[in-house]
């Protein structure tokens, strides 16, 4: 706290006292301390058993594969170049209409090849794409 002493000049304090403040902090740092393993408990049930199942997909999405040398291929079978890509998932897309395509790019692909393969894949008329990737 800060007490000035007597004297004569009725002057007006200029410092802060700050104990206050200090005091109320304090107070919420042992609040939070007291509620934050109360935050954390889960509820324990326990959960039944049933037998693994699969997923209800009535048709298997494509498989589109790009390895480092840049070699495309479409349900693990080599395609010659682009426009045989677009042929291919072009006969695919008016086969089913809600096709799916999952992209497996090797990391080391040329960004542009990748971006040539999806706008391919745009102009076949996919538009259910998903990137394959490897949990870290």
């Amino acid at each position: 706290m800060a007490f000035k002493p007597q004297s004569d000049n009725e002057e007006s304090m200029s410092d802060i006292n700050v104990t206050p403040l200090v005091d109320v902090m304090l107070v919420l740092v042992i609040i939070l301390l007291v509620t934050a393993p109360l935050l954390t408990q889960s509820v324990h049930v326990t959960l039944p058993k049933t037998v693994e199942t699969t997923a209800d997909v009535k048709e298997q999405p494509l498989q589109l594969g790009i390895d480092a040398q840049g070699i495309i291929t479409l349900n693990k079978l080599p395609i010659a170049d682009l426009a045989a890509l677009e042929t291919a998932l072009t006969t695919e897309k008016t086969q089913n209409s809600d096709i799916g395509l999952h992209l497996y790019a090797d990391q080391s692909v040329i960004y542009s090849k990748l971006a040539e393969v999806m706008a391919v894949v745009q102009h076949a008329g996919i538009t259910k794409i998903a990137f394959v990737t490897v949990e870290q």
